[in-house]
């Protein structure tokens, strides 16, 4: 069947309509927390310090597309002011002191500008405030081990679970953390280098033998969100995920109650939570 060019024209508009209301519809509502088919912004923020990730990201894309306006403007004006047509007898100008001191003073104070909020942000996420709870997170070929120093000493694994979802983000033990709480997470590795990673909560860092980083961040809402390794560690560097619910104070307190008699003597079973069950 031969379709006219019109009709090509207007098939390929449908589909072209049909792809971007899929993706940002997808993007609009996306659950917090996890990524989302189509997704081509930030995932919602879900801590203090993903709230201003976010908003230094938004302020240099403004000011990237603002000097990328500016300068494709100029380049503009020279194409049709000074052309060979429109300006047959070339300027013999060598220099121009105003204009010379203006493009050198100019971008420095575009750095300036920049690098007062991007240090803020940096002491903020390097800074680790006054732990409410402390958890350890071992990086391991090819799943995560927590223990909770300041609940008990106990520990336990948290491997991919093949048959929940997400899709290669559903694990059978989640890290529980209480919300509005600060959580300090110290990261080290078992064998091989691996990285602690959670979107939502603008959390990223390396987990290195025989090294002990630490990170922290403070979930501003109850669910569940998820992260993954980020660092190539080996064949099944995709297949080891990080989930971490975040609860009331309550659950919180019965989980660890539970938690201690379950992982007492290192077991991996999973927990019920109020939520529903893990497994």
């Amino acid at each position: 069947m031969r379709m006219s060019k019109g009709r090509v024209g207007r098939h390929l508009l449908g589909l072209a309509v049909a792809g971007l209301t899929l993706a940002t519809g997808s993007a609009a509502f996306a659950e917090l927390g996890q990524p989302a088919p189509w997704e081509w912004t930030l995932q919602q923020s879900g801590s203090p310090v993903m709230d201003n990730i976010v908003w230094f990201h938004n302020f240099l894309f403004v000011l990237i597309a603002l000097i990328t306006l500016f300068v494709l403007a100029l380049l503009v004006v020279v194409v049709i002011k000074f052309n060979a047509r429109a300006n047959p007898v070339p300027s013999r100008t060598t220099h121009n002191t105003l204009i010379e001191v203006a493009w050198t003073l100019v971008p420095v104070l575009i750095l300036v500008g920049i690098s007062v909020p991007s240090f803020r942000l940096l002491f903020l996420e390097l800074d680790v405030p006054k732990a409410d709870l402390t958890i350890k997170a071992t990086g391991k070929q090819w799943y995560w081990s927590y223990a909770y120093p300041d609940n008990g000493k106990f520990e336990f694994d948290s491997l991919m679970a093949q048959d929940k979802q997400p899709r290669l983000l559903g694990v059978d033990n989640e890290m529980v953390v209480p919300v509005n709480k600060v959580i300090r997470v110290q990261v080290t590795g078992a064998d091989v280098i691996h990285a602690f990673a959670l979107p939502a909560f603008g959390v990223k860092i390396d987990a290195i033998p025989g090294r002990l980083n630490e990170t922290w961040f403070k979930a501003a809402k109850t669910g569940m969100f998820y992260g993954q390794c980020s660092e190539l560690c080996g064949k099944d560097h995709a297949f080891m995920p990080i989930a971490i619910r975040v609860v009331e104070d309550k659950e919180f307190a019965s989980w660890v109650e539970t938690a201690k008699k379950k992982f007492a003597s290192g077991g991996t079973g999973t927990y019920a939570s109020a939520a529903g069950p893990t497994q």
